[in-house]
């Protein structure tokens, strides 16, 4: 029973990394931690940690593009807005992720 805590307690960790550790946590969790279970939340959670450093980049390219058509400055806020937007949504699904993986198992 232990070593289920102990693997409950590291998985919601990769999730809840988001706040403390980035990318650090759940790749060192992934490499060091042998439990198939844990590893996956730790993958799930690295995706998850990736996903605005992708599209966030992407978006601003995007609005600034969009600008230079001339639309004043309106694809530019609506850009960052979105990458807000998008930050938000991580962040939330992280920390249910991170409260599901305590609550279960």
């Amino acid at each position: 029973m232990e070593g289920n805590n102990t693997n409950k307690i590291i998985s919601s960790l990769c999730y809840f990394s988001i706040f403390f550790a980035g990318f650090i946590l759940p790749i060192a969790v992934y490499f060091i931690v042998d439990d198939r279970e844990v590893k996956h939340h730790a993958k799930r959670a690295l995706f998850s940690h990736i996903i605005p450093v992708i599209t966030i980049p992407v978006i601003i390219m995007f609005a600034i593009m969009v600008e230079t058509m001339g639309t004043f400055g309106i694809s530019i806020i609506l850009g960052f807005l979105l990458a807000i937007l998008i930050n938000i949504v991580v962040v939330i699904w992280n920390v249910i992720k991170g409260i599901q993986v305590l609550k279960t198992y």
